[in-house]
């Protein structure tokens, strides 16, 4: 069964994977072609692992944890995210305020695609609150402004990132 959550083959794109629908159109993400938003009367889509079985309603939750896993299992980052070239091979250090304490290392490559894996999150988190059609525009765009300001908070770690259109965007002052 086609539907939110079910894997697709598309001959064109490739393999996706459906997490939303926008009025006659489903919101898929590809492996290789990123976002696209395409007829649900298209007739050629394969079915590679069907959606789940829809129930009298789906809690938010439940679609957040069935996006994320979905994308988790089968799909990468739509383009790769490049470490600036001067922290390759570096370590992150974290050393305890008070003496005696044991500080830790960190490889600056595991910092940082743990960074990259939250910001993917945050995304598929903004997906998920656009398409819902239980949540009305306002708590979409309450919702949203939290996620804005996360975005904000992680500004501190665009250093990490090689090309300055990777960087995380906070609000802007004043807006």
């Amino acid at each position: 069964m086609i539907g939110i959550g079910a894997r697709i083959g598309h001959p064109k794109y490739g393999e996706g994977a459906i997490f939303g629908e926008s009025g006659a159109a489903w919101r898929i993400q590809f492996t290789e072609h990123g976002e696209k938003e395409l007829a649900k009367t298209y007739e050629s889509y394969e079915v590679l692992e069907a959606a789940p079985a829809a129930s009298e309603g789906i809690a938010l939750e439940d679609v957040v944890s069935a996006v994320e896993n979905v994308f988790d299992q089968y799909l990468e980052s739509p383009k790769p995210i490049d470490l600036g070239d001067k922290w390759e091979g570096g370590v992150m250090e974290l050393r305890p305020g008070e003496e005696g304490l044991k500080g830790k290392e960190i490889p600056i490559e595991t910092f940082f695609h743990k960074i990259v894996m939250l910001r993917d999150r945050l995304r598929v988190l903004e997906q998920s609150i656009n398409s819902n059609t239980k949540l009305s525009d306002e708590d979409k765009v309450n919702l949203q402004q939290y996620i804005t300001r996360c975005y904000g908070s992680l500004t501190t770690f665009n250093v990490l990132f090689d090309s300055k259109e990777d960087w995380f965007k906070g609000e802007k002052k004043g807006a």
